[in-house]
């Protein structure tokens, strides 16, 4: 595999804008992120640089992850929030334990299947071991199957916690989670 794994730079903001652009198009993007691609085109230039920021190379809290081709161009990414004991995540619910949250899952169409998405969730458990997480999760939608099995595949396990979405009362998300070694 000829792909680099890494962490986004603050200054690549555009790129990260880019691909979010991208992945908000896919068929299944409506169970996969909490944003619609016409919202999130209409955020300005300096929501993207705060973002990339705030998730670049060397911040604390949280880390976006790409997978870069052989010719610069971004084919995967996604970010691992920290969120620490006693505070509160974006559902309401109290986190009980430091934990890593992956967010923002994506890779190209063309590239999948090729081994990308395991190893970007490679790096994103290393990044959060090495701020001494204790559990990494992940929140699905019960509807987006393809992404079920895949994060079972690389030892996710569902916890039973349930995620209802606001104004979707016959919607759920599902939460899974990968306790450290």
């Amino acid at each position: 595999m000829n792909y680099k794994i890494r962490s986004i730079r603050a200054d690549e903001w555009a790129a990260a804008k880019e691909l979010r652009l991208v992945a908000l198009q896919d068929p299944v993007a409506h169970l996969a992120f909490m944003e619609t691609y016409e919202a999130a085109k209409a955020q300005p230039d300096s929501f993207y640089q705060e973002r990339a920021v705030g998730a670049a190379e060397g911040a604390e809290k949280a880390q976006q992850i790409i997978a870069e081709g052989p010719d610069g161009e971004w084919v995967g990414m996604l970010t691992v929030l920290l969120e620490e004991a006693g505070t509160v995540d974006w559902a309401g619910f109290a986190v009980e334990r430091k934990q890593g949250h992956i967010v923002g899952v994506f890779v190209r169409p063309e590239v999948r299947g090729i081994g990308l998405t395991e190893v970007l969730f490679d790096a994103a458990l290393e990044w959060a071991w090495g701020r001494g997480v204790e559990r990494v999760r992940l929140i699905v939608h019960e509807d987006n199957e393809r992404a079920r099995r895949f994060y079972g595949k690389v030892g996710f396990v569902p916890t039973g916690v349930v995620v209802p979405l606001p104004g979707k009362a016959d919607e759920r998300e599902l939460e899974m989670a990968f306790e450290r070694p």
